[in-house]
């Protein structure tokens, strides 16, 4: 048995560099400032360092060494490692149930990859010179409206998406990886190390407000909403339940090590999003705006600090250039995922099924788009489109697979089958098993239920 189109990794850095850059997007840089802001500081950061590695983590390792296990597409390793445990090869629904969380959010997110590259193109021509708060809003609110603009970005994200995934797995994605994510890593820490030296301002020193607000907990303010909150971003943060970690681990060697992997990816992908609060907050704070400003936070408040600040031109295309490349790292392991699965199910060759992924998405995103103006009012229980394929992903699908996962893993799987594929020593398995058989499952079916039933 061998992965889809039998294709591997090249080196564990390469795999590394895959699965951060799948976990690393737009969830950390985009939506974990203002998930941040929105939920007291520090307080919901401490939570969520807690919930990446003690139910993110487990979870993870497990969407992992399924996959190679498996060597195939999620549903067909599922199936495959079921089979081998003695159990219905049927658990493979469980993947197909990650095959269209990984699609109903691919559809969401390419539109807003969008809006990044578009922002990117309005932070070369004009860096945003002369934005106040009135033209910040009026700038958003006009990129909202224009469907051909939106449609048109959305389908340059899409392409570049294809065309890393059209060139293969070790020609494609990884040579990508291993050039976009290092560079990444470099701008985060640029901008963060240029928010340092940043002078104080009329209302203080930036770098130094963001340090306390991200490091300084509150604990009065953590409560169920903010546990709701942290758990919810860490799923959506590290891509659990999404399909793509169980292809990524089909195309994993025997000879590297699952467990440390993880731990390098999580840490990688939390670091991430705390240095992106060192570069998003201490804007906020050197300008005096408002940190708990919701999804608009990188759209219209960021902007009008790029206008106020010293070298903010250079600042603003650097930003933006960082968070296209964290947002189309994402899409190539959203993609893959399903690509995997066509190659894997229907024997379609590589480049005619990326071109099937990327032209459906891309068909879809046109609702998408249109979602944000004139199919607003179109709704399903009050949610338009997009808030209903991000409640159905986000809230249904990813904690239920999450959870599925953690049982099948602890319970349904053979203990030899999964002490053997992660090769770790004994008290880190016994760890792993524990967590993943009595910690995890509770914990995110407690958080399901309070999160759909409130």
């Amino acid at each position: 048995m061998a992965a889809a189109g039998g294709a591997h990794w090249s080196s564990r850095f390469g795999f590394i560099m895959a699965a951060a850059g799948f976990a690393v997007g737009l969830g950390n840089v985009w939506r974990f400032p203002y998930m941040t802001g929105e939920n007291g500081g520090a307080a919901f950061v401490l939570v969520y360092l807690a919930c990446a590695f003690g139910i993110g983590a487990p979870i993870l390792i497990a969407e992992i060494l399924i996959g190679r296990r498996g060597q195939g597409s999620a549903p067909t390793a599922l199936a495959r490692v079921a089979a081998q445990s003695g159990q219905s090869k049927r658990w493979g629904w469980l993947g197909a149930m990650g095959l269209l969380a990984a699609y109903t959010i691919e559809i969401v997110y390419a539109v807003v990859c969008g809006w990044v590259l578009w922002y990117l193109f309005k932070a070369i021509t004009t860096g945003f010179v002369g934005f106040d708060s009135v033209t910040a809003n009026a700038e958003f609110a006009a990129v909202l409206d224009d469907n051909l603009g939106m449609l048109f970005w959305t389908l340059a994200g899409l392409a570049i998406t294809g065309l890393i995934l059209y060139a293969g797995v070790k020609d494609g994605i990884e040579r990508a990886v291993v050039i976009l994510m290092p560079l990444l890593f470099l701008l985060l820490a640029a901008l963060a190390i240029y928010n340092y030296f940043t002078p104080a301002g009329a209302h203080g020193h930036g770098f130094t407000r963001a340090i306390t607000w991200l490091f300084t907990p509150d604990f009065s303010k953590i409560g169920f909403d903010t546990v709701l909150a942290a758990v919810g971003q860490a799923f959506f943060s590290l891509s659990v339940a999404m399909a793509g970690m169980m292809v990524y681990g089909a195309y994993l060697p025997k000879s590297v090590s699952i467990t440390r992997s993880v731990l390098i990816i999580v840490t990688m992908d939390t670091g991430v999003a705390l240095l992106a609060g060192l570069v998003v907050f201490p804007v906020v704070f050197h300008n005096g705006m408002d940190p708990a400003a919701g999804v608009g936070l990188i759209f219209k408040t960021l902007p009008v600090g790029f206008a106020q600040m010293p070298g903010g031109h250079g600042f603003s295309v650097l930003f933006f250039l960082m968070l296209a490349v964290a947002g189309i790292t994402s899409m190539v392991g959203l993609i893959e995922a399903v690509n995997a699965w066509l190659e894997d199910r229907f024997g379609i060759p590589r480049h005619k099924s990326v071109l099937l992924v990327v032209g459906s998405v891309a068909a879809f995103s046109v609702l998408s788009s249109l979602s944000y103006n004139v199919m607003d009012h179109w709704t399903l229980n009050g949610r338009n489109f997009n808030d209903s394929l991000d409640y159905f992903s986000n809230q249904i699908l990813l904690p239920v697979g999450g959870l599925l996962i953690a049982i099948f893993a602890g319970w349904i799987m053979r203990k030899d089958a999964t002490r053997d594929e992660l090769g770790t020593s004994a008290r880190a398995y016994a760890l792993w098993h524990f967590l993943i058989r009595f910690v995890v499952p509770p914990a995110v079916l407690v958080i399901f239920v309070m999160g759909v039933f409130g």
